[in-house]
């Protein structure tokens, strides 16, 4: 079993909540620090159960391997408005204006939330923490006035920016996308947005830079020339890594899958995809993937399989920790509960050797009937307690070995003879008809699926707290 090393307390550890100015607390009054604790009943949904900040497993704390983020698009600028209802999110601290005094406060507000849930990162799209101007120079000069109260929020905090982003979708200048756009004006406004996006990533001290292509894709072939809009669009990828250089930005360059939703279809379908199109381009040195799970299971796959592809091939880069309702058949953004779900995608973390500088971004929304602010706590604790059990189960299939052990066992004759040739591609089709002429037709193993659930779920019933 695992090698648990937990701390009584981790309640006063995380971002300097003390350091943060007094005047600015105002936006949560009633709702302290969130606290770990245990021993808490059902209904004691305002403390962690599981997640203990410094508690060390397999040889990390559980802040580090984790590295949890809060995003800004949905959890501040959320309304609760979908296609068939009108907003239901009614925040004390939003007057729902354009204003800079309405965006300041909303900033405001996040980092107090950042500090009281206690997580050390956030992450934004440019569009949500600024009002758009009339012109690129207005909007610029709102952004750079955000960034400065931002940057002054991370230094009164201790909070940090894992990664930021660019909002290339939702302007209709955009309808036919940014980056791949028919019309090559639009393409040169896209990259003017991004240069500036990326200069405000590096004031801000970001991580990570990510791309979400939303309108990269075609909704019918019958007017799209998909060779020219994927070459427009890797060398748009191309000039965005040549000014990430020229920035000196050390952060990585993610970009982030998704097979549908706005687009009928988009270039970025699924980690595979993105994987092909990195590596015929020649841009795979460049970027990693910023998988959301979400995404995946739209793209028809499991919760966990981008996440292993990246993984595999060593292009994961952070993950946007969400989930989603499979028979709905759409982007539905809620948190993460399933703790097999997330011992799958912390047990890739683990034998990859940690996400960092990516990190577990919830990329969620509270249901639009949730509309009480404690609603918003409740929400991520329960996420992050689902990954923190999600960690404690990776690590103990991992050091208990009998699941590891059993699947190296399983591919055992790639280890010599034939099979190693095969492995290392140093035989034939020649050879291989020599092989079975001498050796005969193979025996069937079973590959007992059944046996590893049942492994899965034992190890994962038996680990809990060891206080």
């Amino acid at each position: 079993m695992s090698s648990f090393a937990p701390t009584s307390s981790s309640s006063d550890d995380g971002p300097n909540c003390a350091s943060f100015d007094a005047a600015d607390a105002v936006f949560f009054a009633g709702i302290d620090k969130i606290p770990y604790r245990t021993g808490g009943g059902a209904n004691d949904t305002m403390a962690f159960r599981h997640y203990d900040a410094k508690q060390v497993v397999m040889g990390r704390t559980m802040e580090e391997w984790l590295r949890f983020s809060v995003c800004f698009w949905h959890t501040f600028r959320g309304t609760g408005a979908d296609p068939f209802g009108f907003p239901t999110l009614v925040r004390p601290w939003d007057d729902g204006s354009n204003s800079m005094e309405n965006a300041k406060r909303r900033l405001r507000a996040a980092f107090e939330f950042f500090v009281k849930l206690g997580v050390k990162y956030w992450t934004f799209h440019d569009r949500d923490i600024a009002p758009e101007g009339d012109t690129m120079a207005e909007t610029n000069k709102n952004l750079d006035e955000i960034t400065d109260l931002a940057l002054e929020l991370q230094k009164q905090t201790g909070v940090k920016c894992l990664w930021a982003t660019c909002n290339l979708f939702a302007s209709p200048m955009y309808m036919n996308g940014a980056a791949s756009n028919p019309d090559s004006h639009v393409v040169a406004y896209a990259a003017a947005q991004v240069k500036k996006g990326m200069e405000i990533a590096v004031k801000l001290g970001a991580e990570n830079f990510v791309f979400w292509g939303g309108r990269e894709g075609y909704h019918t072939i019958l007017n799209t020339n998909i060779l020219t809009e994927l070459t427009n669009m890797a060398n748009f990828f191309k000039m965005a890594a040549a000014y990430k250089k020229k920035l000196g930005f050390a952060g990585t360059l993610l970009i982030e899958p998704k097979p549908k939703e706005p687009s009928k279809h988009q270039y970025d379908y699924d980690a595979m995809t993105v994987i092909g199109f990195l590596k015929h381009f020649g841009l795979d040195k460049d970027y990693k993937l910023n998988i959301e799970p979400n995404h995946t299971t739209l793209a028809g796959h499991g919760y966990e399989h981008d996440i292993i592809m990246a993984s595999a091939f060593g292009m994961l880069g952070s993950v946007d920790s969400n989930t989603g309702t499979p028979d709905l058949g759409w982007d539905t953004d809620q948190f993460p509960m399933d703790i097999k779900n997330a011992t799958l995608v912390l047990k890739a973390i683990l034998e990859q050797g940690g996400l960092a500088p990516g990190g577990l971004n919830f990329d969620c929304k509270v249901r639009r009937e949730s509309t009480d602010l404690r609603d918003m706590f409740i929400s991520h604790i329960g996420a992050m307690d689902t990954f923190a059990r999600g960690l404690k189960c990776a690590a103990a299939i991992l050091e208990e070995g009998v699941i590891p052990g059993q699947v190296k066992e399983r591919y055992s004759s790639f280890q010599s003879g034939i099979g190693e040739k095969i492995n290392k591609g140093q035989t034939s089709f020649e050879e291989l008809e020599d092989f079975i002429t001498k050796n005969g037709a193979p025996s069937n193993p079973s590959g007992r699926q059944e046996h590893y659930e049942s492994m899965m779920n034992h190890l994962c019933l038996n680990t809990g707290h060891q206080d």
